[in-house]
């Protein structure tokens, strides 16, 4: 850990209060049976995904920093996902959710009381930090599930977010168009000023990246129901082998939460919704593979994860070189003027929407609305060493694929744009789209 953390104690308690009233109200309102929900391989019980949200932070931020016993014996056994198979989730003798929510208000508590008034050392700060944000990830992990299982849209208090009316941003409609990106040498991964960063970003290093355009914007449904309609799903030619497997495997003939109302016509479920689809709206819910065949029916291809990098935070550095801004805007935090994070507006909004976020080159939503696949596999960069959370990615290199740039529901704490994303080629249930780039001539 490299990372240079200046941090308030009163800083650290107010974004673990927020991050753990954020969790609470996106399941206050499931039922017991929803809690459960059934065996799906794509999420995790709710009841089981809130007591390791707090269990992580009990081992991390207690039994770590504090040198505290277990707040209970079962813990480990219970909430350990590096431990705990998936399936076995439905099946543990779980707490009751009553019992689980003054657990978690027990370990909140202890957590705060013991801050102190000074600014954390970086060490103190790092595993604060690496809790609260693994909360906010899991956080929008439930807001996956919700999707998927078709339970109804959040409802937030307003202590959590007062949200954007749905759908309400700056400019909005279609974006068209490739911006033209020269390459060069590129500095690669986050630096180590950066501040808190995770293992697999660390640390910045130099590639050469050839010249390549890439689109202003993400793929919006109108687009890819242009791919659909063509028979894209049903046609080998526009798939990998793999990809084919996966499409006969899985039934797919088109987007997951689609559903056809008359020929030219879809429909596209949001939460437990359906309504016409969205033509400017990024297609959201594509796996990879999905990805792939339609940029091979396009004549198009998926960025490289140097190449979205280079686009998203490339500047002049006025001697020749490249600069890099840690936003696509720059270094001033995200705000809703920049990039739609942070649950506002309760969903995605039109793929030209918020001209203020674009990137130095011109392209835009680079952070927030839909998390973008690239064409490449998730790997360690140079000289990777593990964090103390040993799980989060070294386990998963090689088979998954890296996403970049988070979504509507992503915390803007959270991301910037060196961060890597990644999941496995199949997966459909994350808020994932992609841009395309231009052939190579």
């Amino acid at each position: 850990m490299a990372e240079a953390l200046t941090v308030a104690p009163e800083q650290i308690a107010a974004m673990l209060t927020q991050a753990r009233a954020t969790l609470l109200d996106l399941v206050d309102d499931l039922t017991d049976e929803q809690m459960f929900g059934p065996l799906l391989p794509v999420v995790n019980p709710p009841l089981w995904e809130i007591g390791h949200v707090a269990w992580f932070q009990e081992k991390w931020a207690l039994r770590h920093l504090r040198r505290l016993p277990p707040a209970r014996a079962d813990g480990d056994a219970l909430y350990d996902s590096a431990v705990v198979p998936h399936d076995a989730r439905w099946e543990l003798p779980l707490p009751s959710r009553q019992q689980m929510r003054a657990s978690m208000q027990q370990i909140l508590d202890s957590v705060i009381e013991r801050l102190g008034p000074d600014r954390l050392a970086d060490d103190e700060a790092y595993f604060h930090l690496l809790a609260i944000l693994h909360e906010d990830m899991h956080a929008e992990a439930v807001a996956s599930t919700r999707q998927t299982l078709g339970y109804g849209i959040p409802r937030f208090s307003p202590q959590v977010f007062a949200p954007a009316v749905p759908g309400r941003a700056s400019g909005g409609g279609p974006l068209s168009g490739d911006v033209e990106v020269p390459g060069g040498i590129f500095t690669l991964g986050a630096a180590t000023d950066t501040g808190y960063v995770f293992d697999n970003e660390k640390w910045a290093h130099l590639v050469e990246v050839r010249p390549f355009r890439i689109a202003r914007a993400p793929v919006a449904n109108a687009e890819f129901a242009a791919f659909v309609d063509d028979g894209g799903y049903l046609q080998e030619r526009w798939w990998s082998g793999e990809g084919w497997r996966w499409r006969e495997q899985s039934g797919a003939e088109h987007p997951a939460y689609w559903r056809r109302e008359a020929p030219g016509r879809w429909l596209r479920r949001a939460f437990d919704t359906y309504a016409p689809l969205e033509p400017h709206l990024p297609v959201l819910h594509v796996c990879w593979y999905e990805a792939e065949a339609y940029c091979n029916w396009a004549r198009r291809r998926l960025p490289l994860e140097a190449e979205w990098e280079m686009a998203a935070s490339a500047e002049p550095d006025g001697s020749g070189g490249w600069a890099k801004r840690r936003f696509p805007w720059g270094k001033e935090p995200p705000t809703p003027e920049r990039a739609n994070l942070d649950w506002r507006g309760l969903g995605p909004v039109d793929v030209g929407a918020i001209p203020a976020g674009d990137s130095f080159f011109g392209c835009r939503q680079m952070i927030g609305n839909v998390w973008e696949w690239t064409a490449t596999t998730f790997l360690p960069y140079p000289g990777f060493r593990i964090d103390p959370y040993k799980e989060y990615s070294e386990p998963w290199f090689r088979d998954h694929k890296v996403l970049r740039g988070g979504c509507w529901t992503t915390r803007g704490r959270l991301i910037r744009n060196t961060w890597r994303n990644f999941y496995t080629p199949d997966r459909r249930d994350v808020w994932a789209g992609f841009r395309t780039c231009a052939l190579r001539s």
